[in-house]
């Protein structure tokens, strides 16, 4: 039988059946009013013994705790080399403490001898954050290849995987889905993990084990020392809310904070055939329209789309890529002139891979010795994307705040990986001789490594070149579109990501059609999938008005249940000499909505059932004064529909509150009153094809 005493830090074990006295932990604890984590030495090793969910009231045990993973190995290229080590291979040597009234940390100094590693095991907690950081600093004795970085290794018995898919596909349609960048849960405890980039993989491994890590592939010198990005985790104050407080967090720690940006875009005007004239032209017109007789605020930004870079055949890009051609004036220049009359900002389209209207320029750039791939040009090519950081720093000292960069990896059916090495890790061995960058064959799962490898070296480089941008305008927007992938720590770099895998004009034969095919979309990606990205920083290709042949109601309905998703990125797709003055007067009503609501979408999400059956379906979003629902009954049939006002719905419970209903559409609703409080149910009956739009304040 044993008797356990404290004894300056160290918890003794006196084994009194046995007369032995050992020397087993120490302990360490990082606490502040929402969480704790408690680590332990033991025998020299590091690992996590208990993280305390203040929040919720929980306790997380590990089941077992390797507490980091390194994957070392002589280089990509050398098979049979590779060794997996984590904390047990390791000695704690000494351990440096920091406390201040605003954080707190530990580092925890650790060695290996046999592989001459050093590894730094650092633990931070701010005081008022409910989520704490953990990161390495590696340093070896000798060259190595860090192929693989697990900061965290650890297993609970509720660990969950949200997003499961892995298809890292070079051609086909709709299968994009890397799953890179995603968190993971502690489902009873009500916790969340990640890394804090975007080019992670985190994954519940064996059912229980969570590894927020990444395949860097990098190879490190003698003495040479490697910071690792930050992992994190966090604590919600209920199981059944882990996504309210992952979006809150992300929200926190997002570049720029998220702003309402409504703008303009040349493409559906003029394609590529746009020129500083019929762009001029439109800027007027939008503004006089919008702005001038109908009271809008001033567009954030209008936007030239493709056309305006320079590939005509005489021309070169050896010193400088994307040259504006002669339809435009130098660094846009006239353009700007126009956009500052109309209290705006300009935008420019660009494609980071050189493809769409500027693949012309992909084989010339291979001839001036840029790293161009079969399709596209190379996201970790040093002299290539070394031009493209220049030229776009350049265009943003020129004032350029708004970048559309479409196309990093590929677009919607076709990838490109970097194969031979140049600027991330080469796997020769695979026998990849005779395959294009796009090949077809590259979707065979056992290349996924070496594209992983590809895309967290793109990935970095990219997310170097958006950091210049921000260091140039602070208030720069910047949206990633085809190729991207939604993983929510790209908003810690940029403004808005595409919706993937969707069209850019949406598909159906009438406005109910167009609805339902965007809508699915969403359905697929947040509900089925169960996709972790906040929705108020989507990008999806609408609202489009091409024509005035549309009846005023049809038009309405469409804007306002399109604006209810609750994006707060409303790009105006336009023919602007088609519209009438219907059309421009109900393009006003939404975007006056859209000022009023947007401060609820922060908390936007989807309710009831899948567009595609023909389910009704909407979106609902609301904050401490406020909130709307929106409802779409797709079908040819009347329906019954009764959605509770209850937290699920997005509503913060106060029980204290009381909510004027009105209908923003003028709908005949159907309901006994106007005044509905927390945890009350609204039941309605939605005619064929009906949309609603309910807007709730709260009472003084």
């Amino acid at each position: 039988m044993g008797k356990r005493i404290f004894v300056k830090g160290f918890l003794l074990v006196i084994c009194l059946s046995l007369g032995v006295v050992h020397a087993a932990e120490k302990v360490y604890i990082l606490e502040n009013p929402y969480m704790s984590r408690t680590l332990v030495v033991k025998d020299g090793v590091l690992s996590t013994q208990q993280i305390v969910n203040k929040q919720a009231g929980t306790k997380l045990v590990p089941v077992s705790c390797q507490e980091f993973a390194l994957r070392i190995s002589e280089g990509t290229d050398k098979d049979g080399t590779d060794k997996i080590l984590t904390t047990k291979d390791f000695v704690v040597v000494s351990v440096d403490k920091k406390f201040t009234p605003a954080i707190k940390s530990y580092c925890f100094h650790l060695k290996n001898k046999v592989h001459e590693l050093a590894v730094d095991v650092c633990y931070e907690l701010v005081e008022d954050n409910f989520y704490g950081h953990k990161y390495l600093e590696i340093t070896s004795g000798k060259k190595v290849t860090l192929e693989k970085i697990d900061v965290e290794s650890i297993a609970f018995e509720d660990a969950f995987q949200n997003y499961k898919l892995k298809l890292i596909t070079a051609r086909k349609s709709g299968g994009w889905k890397p799953g890179l960048g995603q968190p993971v849960y502690t489902t009873a405890t009500a916790t969340f993990w990640g890394m804090e980039f975007p080019g992670a993989f985190n994954t519940v491994e064996e059912g229980s084990t969570i590894t927020c890590g990444y395949l860097r592939g990098k190879e490190l010198l003698p003495e040479e020392r490697y910071t690792t990005y930050r992992s994190v985790v966090g604590v919600a104050d209920d199981k059944n809310f882990i996504d309210d407080t992952f979006f809150y967090y992300i929200d926190r720690i997002r570049r720029r904070p998220a702003r309402l940006q409504v703008q303009y875009n040349s493409w559906f005007d003029y394609g590529n055939r746009v020129s500083k004239e019929t762009f001029a032209g439109s800027l007027r017109k939008v503004h006089n329209e919008l702005v001038v007789r109908r009271g809008c605020r001033p567009l954030n930004a209008y936007v030239i789309d493709d056309g305006w870079q320079d590939k005509s055949k005489n021309v070169t890009w050896a010193d400088t890529v994307w040259k504006i051609n002669n339809k435009f004036a130098p660094y846009f220049r006239d353009s700007r002139k126009e956009v500052v009359k109309a209290g705006s900002t300009l935008g420019i389209w660009l494609s980071p891979a050189s493809i769409f209207g500027a693949r012309p320029m992909v084989e010339r750039m291979g001839g001036y010795g840029f790293e161009a791939l079969s399709y596209g040009m190379s996201m970790t090519g040093e002299k290539y994307m070394g031009r493209l950081e220049d030229r776009v720093l350049d265009l943003a000292r020129h004032g350029v705040s708004y970048f559309k960069f479409d196309g990093l990896f590929g677009h919607l059916n076709i990838r490109d990986f970097e194969l031979q090495g140049r600027g991330t890790a080469a796997m020769p061995q695979l026998g990849l001789e005779g395959f294009s960058t796009s090949d077809e064959r590259l979707n065979d799962p056992k290349y996924d490594e070496l594209k992983s490898y590809y895309l967290v070296a793109g990935t970095e480089r990219l997310m170097k070149i958006f950091d210049g941008l921000h260091q140039v305008n602070p208030d720069i927007f910047i949206a990633i579109t085809n190729a991207a992938y939604l993983s929510p720590w790209w908003l810690s770099y940029v403004d808005v990501v595409w919706l993937i895998n969707a069209g850019d004009a949406a598909k159906g034969k009438d406005r109910t059609g167009e609805l339902v095919y965007r809508d699915h979309v969403y359905f697929q990606i947040w509900q089925e999938e169960n996709t972790k990205f906040p929705m108020n920083s989507i990008f999806n290709h609408e609202p489009k008005k091409v024509t005035a042949k549309e009846d005023y109601k049809s038009f309405r309905d469409y804007l306002f249940m399109n604006l209810s998703r609750g994006t707060g990125f409303v790009e105006l797709y336009l023919k602007t000499d088609s519209l009438s003055t219907t059309d421009w007067d109900v393009l006003a009503e939404g975007l006056k909505w859209t000022y009023q609501a947007f401060p609820t979408f922060k908390r936007v999400r989807m309710h009831g059932g899948n567009p595609k059956k023909n389910e009704v379906y909407g979106y609902t979003a609301w904050n401490e004064k406020q909130g709307y629902i929106s409802i779409h009954n797709p079908s040819s049939e009347q329906r019954e529909y009764k959605i509770l006002l209850d937290r699920k719905t997005g509503l913060l419970p106060d029980s204290k509150k009381v909510y004027q209903l009105s209908s923003v559409l003028n709908n005949e609703l159907g309901v006994n009153t106007s005044k509905y409080r927390y945890g009350e149910a609204i039941s309605l009956t939605l005619h064929p094809k009906e949309i609603l739009l309910l807007d709730f304040t709260a009472a003084e």
